[in-house]
């Protein structure tokens, strides 16, 4: 296992700590090859009930590395397809696994860092975190990561936030969607632990079926969901979760 990406299991919750703090945590080969590698281990691993990913020092992550993305002007289009096929294949598998993922962040999460928060289906941010989509200062496009953009911020926000590539704050970037929670600095640790815990604590079986049924909604016509709701209603019915739960609800 690559040292670019920590990883450590304690409670069932799988911290992945990116793990270049002189660099910001930016993302270069290696780091995408160690997230797929600690996906993978979160996927197949029955002791992970929860994902959490983290940037080791001040930082959850500044972006894709500077000095790769300027080598990468000399290779053929070709080649740099296939270099962001692979960087694309960890938003893929986040969102395929069947755990929740989720982003903790503090510290700056820009460009291809702000993408990998997005892309994790909860993202905890300290007051003092800061998000945005730069690419577009330097000559770049945030491409690969639009889709969730678009998805998560709507039209017009995620325009904005592509074409200008603003900063925003904690509380402006949850005003937006592209956060879940804002916590204070102060006791930022303390929440995070806290949520972490209640996920890993909850229905292995009833947090997959939501996280499936949530993100095959998308485009999806009305009647459509209600139906896949339908299905996954019934199904969820026949899990020993769901009897353990309602049965010890019910002894109460």
């Amino acid at each position: 296992m690559s040292d670019r990406v920590l990883a450590a299991l304690e409670g069932g919750i799988l911290t992945a700590t990116l793990n270049r703090p002189e660099k910001k945590n930016a993302i270069d080969t290696p780091m995408i090859d160690a997230l797929l590698a600690v996906l993978e281990r979160a996927d197949l691993d029955g002791a992970v009930r929860v994902v959490a990913v983290r940037g080791a020092g001040g930082d959850f992550c500044a972006g894709m590395d500077l000095n790769e993305l300027l080598a990468s002007a000399d290779r053929s289009i070709d080649e740099n397809r296939q270099a962001a096929l692979h960087f694309a294949e960890v938003f893929v598998r986040m969102r395929r696994i069947p755990k929740p993922i989720v982003a903790v962040v503090q510290g700056r999460a820009l460009a291809g860092g702000c993408g990998l928060a997005t892309a994790c289906d909860l993202v905890l941010a300290a007051e003092s975190a800061k998000f945005g989509y730069p690419e577009v200062q330097r000559g770049f496009v945030p491409a690969i990561v639009m889709t969730l953009l678009k998805r998560t911020a709507g039209e017009k926000i995620a325009f904005d936030l592509a074409a200008t590539g603003r900063i925003l704050g904690a509380s402006e970037a949850a005003g937006l969607g592209l956060v879940s929670r804002v916590y204070e600095d102060s006791d930022f640790e303390d929440q995070v632990s806290e949520v972490l815990r209640a996920l890993a604590a909850a229905s292995p079986s009833a947090l997959a079926f939501t996280k499936q049924q949530f993100y095959q909604l998308d485009g999806l016509r009305f009647e459509d969901g209600i139906r896949l709701g339908a299905d996954v209603n019934a199904v969820s019915r026949t899990t020993p979760d769901f009897r353990a739960a309602l049965q010890a609800f019910l002894k109460k």
